[in-house]
């Protein structure tokens, strides 16, 4: 007789399946808004934008149906109050942030000079960051949002279910980074997924995981290169704050989440 662990929704499979749901949505959404976009006015961000909503809306119904699952409970599983989880887990995973988009900018640098952007992916990140309300809206809200509800809201909330930890944080992270379907997000993916999903485990609520997520996209957003002209005294204070902040957060998350919110059987 099967266990309620090999039950419990989604498997790897089923998770990919997911995936491929949601983007077939959006594509067949997006279809139809192109074609009734003489009445609604639209430019092409603010149809991506609206295809993403009413896609992954469409999806979370029918799998919150299926599951018996409520939006509170997707959204803060945790015996800890929400408020709480706002007020003391927040701060401490923001502090991440600086760390966070230095070493990925570190890393994409040297991804591109190795796999140099094609103009169709030269194209396709300067419009997500051309500096439109869509845009804006959909980097730094709607991505962090709906990303977080399916990878870890659902995805990963079933992979720990049916896997050790580090192979439900690890293969949910996979499963992050390609869901972008291409080399650079795949890397970015690849990194958030597994603080994320760590982040997920131990806490089980989404409200710290969609604020980081939030947080680096602004960032990447707002945040413009190191002016040229500073000099390498303010490089170098500049990239002392930002190992003092990292660290203080890890510290402080470590502290507070060194055993998990909700344990879940290890195989």
């Amino acid at each position: 007789m099967p266990s309620p662990k090999s039950k419990a929704f989604p498997s790897a499979t089923q998770a990919a399946l997911l995936f491929l749901a949601v983007f077939l949505c959006e594509f067949v959404i997006g279809v139809a808004l192109r074609d009734a976009n003489r009445w609604l006015g639209l430019n092409a961000m603010q149809l991506g934008v609206l295809s993403a909503v009413l896609g992954n809306g469409c999806v979370f119904a029918v799998v919150m149906h299926h599951q018996k699952l409520t939006y509170r409970e997707l959204f803060h599983q945790s015996p800890a109050s929400a408020r709480a989880t706002l007020m003391l887990v927040v701060p401490p995973v923001l502090l991440l942030v600086p760390g966070l988009m230095v070493v990925m900018t570190a890393v994409l640098n040297l991804l591109v000079f190795i796999a140099p952007l094609s103009a169709w992916e030269e194209s396709m990140f300067s419009r997500m960051a051309d500096g439109s309300v869509a845009a804006t809206l959909a980097v730094c809200l709607m991505a962090p949002l709906l990303e977080e509800m399916l990878f870890r809201g659902i995805v990963l909330r079933g992979f720990l279910l049916r896997y050790s930890r580090w192979q439900a944080i690890l293969g949910s992270a996979l499963l992050f980074g390609a869901a972008h379907l291409n080399i650079y997000q795949f890397v970015v993916g690849l990194v958030m997924g597994t603080v994320l999903g760590w982040l997920y485990e131990r806490t089980r609520s989404l409200i710290p995981c969609i604020a980081l997520h939030a947080a680096y996209n602004s960032g990447t957003i707002f945040i413009g290169d190191w002016p040229e002209s500073a000099s390498t005294a303010d490089a170098a204070w500049a990239l002392l704050l930002v190992l003092l902040a990292g660290g203080c957060g890890v510290l402080a998350l470590r502290r507070m989440l060194v055993v998990p919110v909700i344990r879940t059987p290890v195989p």
